[in-house]
């Protein structure tokens, strides 16, 4: 995984460079996303794989698929990607291309995971609190997991505050059992 993130990244960076003069850093994100969705299918993966395919044809199936989706300056760079057999790194590139986008923006998605689902208020209130302690706009995710019994797990890029009962029980165990 590391070797195709190493891969990707260049990529990513021109992406984001293009968009970035162009004032379309949504509609870029956009876009690859909506590659990177087409190229994860397996059917579709295995076509782009196919060594019997020239990079042209690849390109050209890819684009036919996305459509409009698509700008002129994404399809040459799709066109680049297969010349280079890079298609399948489109994914990586997306993620690496949004994390980009959102160190520009100053934000950063939030993944919250609950034992029952949470008021309006108080996701009003943790988004608050997260913005300040981040410093940073949050795009707040909420999930429910019923297998925390209580409390919240947070997962904010690398970090993750595990304050869910679950989550205690598992720590007083490895305590006792050491």
């Amino acid at each position: 995984m590391a070797e195709s993130i190493t891969l990707a990244r260049p990529y990513a960076n021109a992406a984001f460079e293009v968009a970035a003069a162009d004032n379309a850093l949504a509609q870029w994100s956009h876009m690859l996303k909506t590659l990177a969705a087409v190229t994860s299918q397996t059917k579709i993966s295995e076509l782009l794989k196919s060594p019997a395919l020239t990079a042209e044809k690849q390109s050209d199936a890819l684009l036919f698929i996305c459509g409009d989706a698509v700008s002129s300056k994404g399809s040459n760079m799709v066109r680049l990607l297969a010349e280079n057999r890079r298609l399948a790194l489109l994914p990586q590139i997306s993620e690496l291309f949004d994390a980009l986008k959102d160190a520009r923006e100053k934000s950063i998605d939030v993944e919250v995971s609950t034992a029952y689902a949470l008021s309006d208020a108080v996701v009003a209130s943790l988004t608050a609190a997260l913005e300040k302690r981040l410093d940073r706009t949050v795009k707040l995710h909420s999930t429910v997991n019923r297998q925390l019994i209580g409390g919240v797990v947070i997962r904010a890029g690398d970090t993750v505050i595990d304050n869910s009962v679950r989550g205690k029980l598992n720590k007083l165990a490895e305590s006792l059992s050491s």
